[in-house]
């Protein structure tokens, strides 16, 4: 007890003046009771509530950790925050509440525990036909659902119970207004237990909404009842009324008119629908009113062109009961369009529309006017030609605030647009399309994790470059064996918003002289030129924060532009001369890559650029040689202060022949040698010299077994500051090898079974630098259909 009053003195002076002592006293002395001694400072204790816990990130090897599992419950609701790190996956920070003990966080260690389930359905059938126009349906459901199957407690609400009825009697002849009708009868009734479960979806998406109810509404017992009319003439004119009552056993009770009508008049075609309900429960009442009309004429006299009307609203109020003011749930919207179209039925055809829409937004007692927006639409297909079509669709959107007290938005003007054109022209000298779109949204910022999977299923390796045993986001590659591919890259959409323009654009082109040359032609020129053909590929998809104005040119932005959020763009040109002939020929290929993401830690931009050749000459029918080139330029740069250290600027010239030996179709041997040059052109401008020396050989036996054998040998040197080596730039340098010998080889055994059955043994090896060997076995059966 001695002791005890002395550590109790001690956290009690920690706590400081103006502190109820007899309050941590008693909390003392129950922490004590507990096991737990804390008196070291108030960091434990907040707001006169005593914390047992909070949990910290370690990267500490010897402390025990705990795997959590964190759940976003939204502001105000949980005591973390999502904190930036370069952790492999979410780091959160404990934050106290304020002095009311308050909340202050989002984020709670908590996840929802999913039990094993169980669900079944029946369901039966029947019809009845008192004639060929008068039938009877009945169906009835019993579902089980059982929520935790393992579990022996709770079983009596597991089975749910469900009917539909329904009546209907169709063309009873009737005159009326001296006009021969058909008349058609519906009745119906449903009823669905609380506890029935159904398998798929039971009612219409629209179904909570057409009711005003809200998404996320418990079960209940729900009676509907409906009766419909619909009376039509021969010329397709009808007007039909529908009356639907709506009841749940918690007091909710709805009562639906829906009133359907079309009609034809000198030229004019009149469709329209109008529907009202009326609700009522405990709380609320409201209605519901949601009127539609379209008018519309063909002009035969003006090319079929077609012109009409168009009106749709929505007026929904929900009042509380006790106050009689509207609900925040309440709103109401009004759009008007006019259009005219050319005539459908032609391969060239064309469309314009106008429409504008208001909204309105509860204000107490009424709805009043928040914002509205003009939309004109423009859309063409010309498609009459077989060699040139071309689709184009654009609509310009402006939105206008009316009172900036209720509406939720801003004031904003949007345009969309796509085009597309195909082209294939000439005998097919040029084939080629071009895509072009453009819009605004929201874009969020993405989050990644790396996620382990299989050996060999994977994209990236892991390398612990600072030796903590962490996996940490700057620690991952793009894995160049197929042994270290043990992790996959899982982007997931983040919790903030930037509001963006896109741009899209995408070309391919070919041009094969060779269509429209007559391989007859003595005009030397013509000759050399059919033997030439190119082909050209863009594909551009960029993403801008907004500025208020339109991006059209998708070409303008460069990767250091800070107001891009995204680009992903790839550009590829390669010239062919003599590609089909069996002597000789070549072929150039330039290409351009970028790309630029927007991630929770900051920016990260690569580009990779190519330019590679190929000669060939096959210098009889056994020997065949090759020669290739490359020049590469490889660039990432990222702009987080935990990842700065995997910038790099990388230069490669690389050239590589090769001679190959061919009997027959039975046995192909290659001898390669092939020299590169890497040099990092910033910071430590880091370079490595790589020869390579290759022999491949391959063995057909039968026709149903193959034999491939490949053996390389790897010098390379590498000058660097000391540990280079393990950085992210030294594992692009080194192609994931180690500077000095290394050695590389495979061995791969595929055979045939009843023809479409394909088994492979694979074993792979390799030795880089001094390290030990890594030997590789896999083995596959595939289908070929």
């Amino acid at each position: 007890n001695q002791v005890l009053d002395i550590k109790q003195k001690q956290f009690l002076a920690n706590l400081g003046d103006g502190v109820d002592t007899a309050y941590y006293k008693n909390a003392y002395r129950d922490t004590l009771s507990a096991g737990k001694i804390l008196y070291k400072k108030m960091d434990t204790v907040y707001n006169i509530i005593m914390r047992d816990s909070v949990f910290v990130f370690s990267i500490n090897p010897n402390d025990q950790l705990y795997s959590l599992g964190f759940t976003y419950l939204g502001p105000g609701k949980g005591n973390y925050t999502s904190l930036q790190n370069a952790s492999n996956g979410k780091v959160f920070q404990w934050v106290a509440p304020d002095i009311n003990n308050v909340k202050q966080g989002d984020w709670e260690p908590v996840i929802l525990l999913v039990s094993p389930k169980k669900q079944q359905m029946l369901t039966v059938g029947a019809e009845y036909a008192f004639s060929l126009k008068t039938k009877f349906k009945a169906e009835l459901a019993v579902s089980k659902y059982d929520i935790n199957l393992f579990s022996g407690k709770d079983k009596d609400n597991d089975i749910g119970y469900a009917a539909k009825l329904q009546f209907q009697k169709d063309d009873l002849k009737l005159r009326l207004l001296k006009k021969p009708m058909l008349l058609q009868t519906k009745l119906g009734y449903e009823y669905v237990q609380n506890r029935f479960k159904p398998l798929e979806r039971l009612r219409n998406i629209e179904f909570l909404r057409d009711w005003s109810l809200p998404y996320d509404i418990p079960n209940a017992d729900e009676q509907l009842a409906n009766v419909a009319l619909k009376l039509a003439d021969n010329k397709g004119n009808f007007l039909s009324y529908e009356l639907t009552g709506y009841n749940r056993s918690d007091n909710y009770n709805g009562l639906r008119h829906s009133l359907n009508h079309y009609t034809m008049f000198k030229g004019w075609k009149l469709s329209d629908r109008f529907s009202m309900s009326t609700i009522s429960n405990k709380t609320l009442k409201g209605i519901f009113i949601r009127p539609w009309i379209d008018l519309s004429k063909e002009l035969t006299a003006v090319k079929k062109m077609q012109i009409g009307f168009n009106y749709s609203s929505e007026h929904n109020r929900l009042t509380y009961k006790l106050s009689d003011t509207l609900t925040p749930l309440s709103f109401a919207f009004n759009t008007r369009q006019v259009y005219l179209k050319s005539d459908p039925s032609k391969p060239n055809r064309w469309g314009i529309s106008y429409f504008t829409r208001t909204d309105l937004l509860p204000v107490k007692s009424k709805l009043q006017l928040a914002d509205r927006s003009d939309n004109i639409n423009f859309f063409t297909e010309l498609q009459r030609s077989e060699k040139h079509q071309l689709k184009l669709n654009v609509t310009y959107r402006k939105l206008e605030i009316l009172n900036s007290g209720i509406s939720k938005q801003k004031e904003d003007k949007s345009l969309l647009g796509r085009a597309e054109y195909d082209v294939n022209e000439w005998k097919g000298l040029l084939v080629g399309n071009v895509l072009y779109e453009l819009g605004a949204g929201q874009e969020q910022k993405r989050e990644f994790t790396f996620v382990e999977v299989p050996a060999g299923q994977g994209e990236y390796t892991w390398i612990d470059y600072n030796n903590n045993g962490i996996s940490e986001l700057n620690e991952f590659e793009l894995a160049i064996f197929q042994d270290q591919k043990k992790y996959i890259r899982i982007f997931t959409p983040g919790t903030q918003y930037v509001k963006a323009n896109y741009v899209q654009f995408n070309y391919s082109f070919s041009l094969n002289p060779k269509t429209v040359i007559s391989p007859l032609s003595a005009n030397r020129f013509l000759q050399l030129l059919a033997k030439a053909s190119t082909s050209s590929a863009l594909q551009i998809s960029k993403k801008d924060i907004s500025t208020g104005e339109f991006r059209f040119n998708p070409f303008t932005k460069k990767l250091v532009d800070t107001t891009l959020i995204t680009l992903n763009s790839f550009f590829s040109n390669t010239f062919y001369f003599n590609r089909s002939h069996i002597k000789w020929g070549f072929d150039i290929t330039h290409s351009v890559a970028d790309g630029k993401s927007l991630l929770s830690y900051g920016f990260e931009s690569r580009r990779l650029r190519n330019l590679t050749g190929k000669i060939r000459w096959n210098i009889n029918k056994n020997f065949v040689t090759n020669l290739g080139f490359r020049q590469t330029k490889n660039v990432l740069n990222t702009n987080g202060p935990k990842f700065n250290n995997r910038n790099y600027l990388i230069t490669q010239n690389s050239i590589e022949p090769s001679l190959s030996y061919i009997y027959k179709s039975n046995v192909r041997i290659s001898l390669s040698y092939a020299f590169s040059d890497k040099r990092n052109t910033v910071d430590s401008m880091e370079k490595s010299g790589n020869h390579a020396l290759s022999l491949d050989m391959r063995y057909n036996i039968l026709n149903n077994s193959i034999i491939n054998a490949k053996l390389t040998y790897n010098n390379i040197t590498f000058k660097a500051y000391p540990g280079a080596a393990n950085s992210t730039v030294g594992y692009v340098l080194l192609d994931g090898l180690l500077p000095g010998k290394n050695y590389l080889w495979n061995l791969e055994f595929t055979k045939r079974l009843g023809g479409n059955i394909e088994v492979s043994i694979q074993y792979e090896g390799r030795k880089p630098g001094e390290t030990r060997v890594i030997h590789i076995g896999r083995a596959s059966i595939r289908a070929i259909l």
